[in-house]
């Protein structure tokens, strides 16, 4: 794999092209999670819609990047440079809430450049960890992590109240740490 990878900082004026690149990424990783119109609700009224990208970008403690590989959009993080996770400090925990990278891409090497990107991102913003959560079920995302420097400090299960149309046994979360 050509390593011509660029992880370049998007403005509100992009919203688009980021709502559109996180439906294409989440579509093809996720889809077994939902009860039926659930994936539906998720990427187009709870997670990606173009007012919530906007929101979001507009949002000082929220910051994204859009990876591309040889010009073409294959991932995206989204950061908050000041943890909301409770029970962390935010002013020493950066969070990073998303780390999605394209299926045709995974385990090719782009997942631990954009681990080192954050890694290097909290660095400059004097952070001292990194707070992720991860579904308690991907395993594989889970031992990337781990590999990555993250240990698991607690686990959750997201709301049922919100995630109705999420199938209860995927609802499990971990939050993961790696301290700086």
């Amino acid at each position: 794999m050509n390593n011509a990878l660029e992880i370049i900082q998007i403005e509100e004026s992009k919203a688009q092209i980021l709502s559109d690149l996180a439906k294409k990424i989440y579509i093809p990783h996720y889809p077994y999670l939902w009860e039926q119109g659930g994936l539906d609700w998720y990427i187009n009224e709870y997670a990606y819609p173009i007012a919530k990208m906007k929101a979001e970008l507009k949002d000082p403690n929220n910051v994204h990047f859009i990876a591309y590989l040889n010009k073409v959009a294959i991932g995206y993080l989204k950061i908050n440079i000041n943890t909301t996770t409770k029970s962390f400090d935010p002013t020493v925990t950066l969070e990073l809430e998303r780390i999605y990278i394209d299926i045709d891409c995974i385990q090719k090497g782009v997942g631990t450049q954009l681990l080192n990107f954050v890694k290097q991102l909290a660095v400059k913003y004097n952070k001292k960890e990194i707070v992720l959560k991860a579904m308690d079920s991907a395993e594989k995302a889970l031992q990337f992590y781990q590999k990555n420097g993250f240990v698991m400090v607690k686990s959750f299960a997201l709301s049922s109240s919100i995630f109705s149309l999420m199938k209860p046994a995927y609802r499990g979360m971990f939050i993961l740490s790696c301290k700086l």
